[in-house]
């Protein structure tokens, strides 16, 4: 497995990690399960990240060193390409011949490094794209930054490589084969999955008391790493307005925001405490750090409502995972979001105002509706195990493995390993 960008270890919900964190971590524990054993090459980032971490048996990170450890933007990144491919290569270099079988590259940076890889070892590339450019072009929040020429350009040359591409519902299948030319044969689904383990029904009046919510409060929750792209403005716009149409709910209302500033909004914060003053909302509205999963899970418990207002998602881990919990979601009907969020809450056209602060009143004001969706939620979200999606992933290997593509690298690529059109 590569993720160059970001460290299946890291915390999810701050800098870049997210839910591709989580995805490839839970895969591969569960490949480990199956009899595959996994290596993990992410870059260090950090003086503090030892060489190598065993996370179970069968499951390594090997953290390369490619670049300052801190200070790099993902931006800055494919700088840092032929350094990374290098530290793979020289951890190749001691192991026995053929001890790879192959490569599974995660977003577009790991599929550069993924494709020289594969060609060097003479094994197949499966890519996951996580998120594609030219998806998120077409639905940029405003102020957000569209993604640049050249990683549209790296993307499509990683689409043109990868020997099979993992999507992760058919929307996203249908936009790699119209968006990047993607050959249909080699395209597979594999839903992204959930622990049914961790996040699971509960009480909650427990989960508010473990959180410190008042008992009767309606809670409103968004979980994510706060950018543009996820729209957590959105909430708090619905939420002031939810105000101004019942002023009685001031009283009760909460509205619980989980994560840490990322990308754009490192270099120019959201100014989302603004945002609610401004709306006079600022006492209604709490900013949590993110937390570990068990004290997640107890978040979207306490929850009467989770709002998943992203402009673009190619599937969004956290609505099944507020929906594992017995919350209801209510979400963008955008992306991957329809197939994530099912029968187990309410999808939202655009980012209206009053069209986000009707959707989340119904659900959050209406007890008797609320519990016909959480018990759906809780069914729809039981069929996303992450064992179901490494079953799905070990059959794209197998597939791969038994019908390998013939090698696309040209001999001035194998040079500097690194596609020419890549090189800043």
């Amino acid at each position: 497995m590569v993720s160059v960008h970001t460290s299946p270890l890291a915390q999810p919900g701050q800098g870049d990690a997210g839910g591709m964190n989580v995805y490839v971590l839970e895969v591969s524990r569960q490949l480990a399960r199956r009899g595959i054993e996994v290596d993990l090459f992410t870059r260090t980032t950090t003086a503090t990240h030892p060489t190598v971490v065993e996370v179970e048996p069968g499951v390594v990170v090997r953290h390369v060193a490619a670049g300052p450890y801190e200070g790099l933007s993902k931006e800055d990144l494919p700088g840092q390409l032929c350094a990374f491919a290098a530290g793979m290569m020289r951890v190749a270099a001691h192991a026995p011949p053929g001890y790879y079988d192959l490569v599974h590259s995660h977003y577009w940076l790991s599929g550069q490094v993924g494709w020289l890889a594969a060609d060097r070892w003479g094994v197949p590339l499966v890519h996951t794209m996580h998120t594609m450019a030219r998806v998120k072009n077409l639905h940029l929040a405003d102020g957000d930054e569209p993604e640049p020429r050249g990683r549209e350009i790296g993307e499509a040359q990683v689409v043109e490589a990868a020997d099979r591409l993992v999507a992760n519902t058919d929307r996203e299948a249908s936009e790699l084969v119209d968006l990047y030319g993607a050959d249909p044969a080699r395209v597979a689904v594999a839903e992204p999955g959930v622990d049914l383990a961790v996040f699971t029904p509960g009480s909650v009046a427990e989960a508010r008391a473990a959180v410190g919510l008042p008992a009767d409060a309606v809670v409103l929750g968004f979980v994510g790493r706060i950018q543009p792209l996820k729209a957590p403005d959105v909430l708090i716009r619905a939420a002031a307005e939810m105000v101004r149409r019942d002023p009685a709910l001031r009283s009760r209302l909460v509205v619980a925001v989980l994560g840490g500033d990322s990308g754009a909004a490192v270099r120019s914060p959201m100014g989302l405490p603004e945002l609610a003053a401004r709306l006079g909302v600022a006492d209604l509205v709490r900013f949590v750090p993110p937390v570990d999963r068990p004290t997640l899970a107890q978040w979207y418990r306490a929850a009467d409502v989770v709002a998943v207002p992203s402009h673009s998602e190619s599937f969004g881990l956290v609505a099944v995972e507020a929906q594992a919990c017995g919350t209801p979601v209510v979400a963008t009907n955008t992306g991957g979001l329809p197939t994530a969020v099912g029968a187990g809450g309410i999808l939202v056209d655009g980012h209206d105002t009053a069209d986000w602060a009707s959707a989340l009143s119904r659900v959050a004001l209406r007890p008797d509706l609320r519990a016909g969706l959480s018990r759906a939620a809780t069914e729809h979200a039981a069929g996303f195990g992450w064992a179901r999606t490494a079953e799905r992933l070990a059959g794209v290997y197998a597939d791969a493995m038994a019908r390998p593509r013939e090698a696309s690298i040209n001999d001035a690529e194998l040079l500097t390993g690194i596609p020419q059109a890549v090189i800043p």
